[in-house]
């Protein structure tokens, strides 16, 4: 018995590591250029960028990435630089990009998408390498509407009211009672949806750390010094996490668990 879990805990890593590909290469040079960044002919904004773009050919040309998820990636690159472009801009101010660019627009660098799209790649990815399938999930059309409506607020919270907590009653109601299965070795394994989407908004809290102190993105509280990011921003990134877990389920249909699998 132990054994087999050992087994399974390193397929699991492996499958994760796999699934990781894209996020933990961009992440892994986002912090070695911070440390040292020896060329002077390009910024090292503009320098992710390029990196993050080779990155992806690579993965299409190497079949690690589907044609049909690198476009899921590139409506997420395009929903979030316009995010990006509001929330940096001077009326709003949420956070800033505190080094030189020439490929970007605005107060944003073009590469500011790549890390909103590593979150896409990774949960497409983790969806195909770990097979996967669903019980009590909801209907297409309303998660669609609530992932539109988390993308909406925002925006609009910065000008009336701030309706997240309405969403997130929203997304327990639709979600409350959906299992994940996914497949680490030869057997399917499960845990409540709401909680691996937890999970992953805690790393994801955690790279943004690293983010933030690879000097990548500054929040105002940030500009005297590097502090942790508050723990208060989970909610966010859980909020944007179901977001891309929306887009990326309309080109993997949640297939439902049968009993004879489970």
């Amino acid at each position: 018995m132990f054994r087999k879990f050992i087994r399974e805990f390193v397929i699991f890593g492996i499958k994760q590591a796999n699934a990781c590909l894209f996020a933990g290469m961009l992440l892994a040079v986002i912090l070695g250029s911070h440390w040292w960044y020896p060329i002077t002919a390009i910024s090292r904004y503009d320098f992710l960028f390029l990196f993050a773009l080779a990155v992806q050919v690579i993965l299409l040309a190497a079949r690690l990435e589907s044609l049909r998820e690198a476009g899921v990636i590139i409506v997420f690159h395009l929903l979030a630089t316009g995010m990006e472009l509001f929330k940096t801009s001077d009326a709003i101010g949420a956070w800033h990009y505190p080094e030189t660019f020439r490929l970007g627009f605005h107060h944003v660098p073009f590469f500011a998408g790549f890390m909103y799209s590593a979150v896409g790649s990774y949960i497409a990815r983790v969806w195909r390498i770990f097979d996967f399938k669903f019980s009590h999930y909801p209907p297409r059309w309303p998660t669609v509407i609530v992932a539109g409506l988390i993308y909406v607020n925002f925006f609009t919270h910065h000008y009336v009211w701030d309706i997240r907590w309405l969403l997130f009653v929203a997304v327990f109601v639709m979600y409350g009672r959906s299992w994940i299965y996914f497949k680490v070795d030869k057997k399917y394994r499960r845990m409540p949806l709401l909680m691996g989407w937890f999970l992953v908004a805690v790393f994801i809290w955690f790279a943004e750390n690293l983010g933030t102190f690879g000097n990548v993105w500054l929040y105002p509280n940030q500009k005297a010094g590097w502090q942790m990011v508050p723990l208060t921003k989970l909610a966010a990134w859980l909020l944007l996490l179901i977001l891309s877990f929306v887009l990326v389920s309309l080109v993997h249909r949640p297939a439902k668990m049968s009993e004879d699998e489970g």
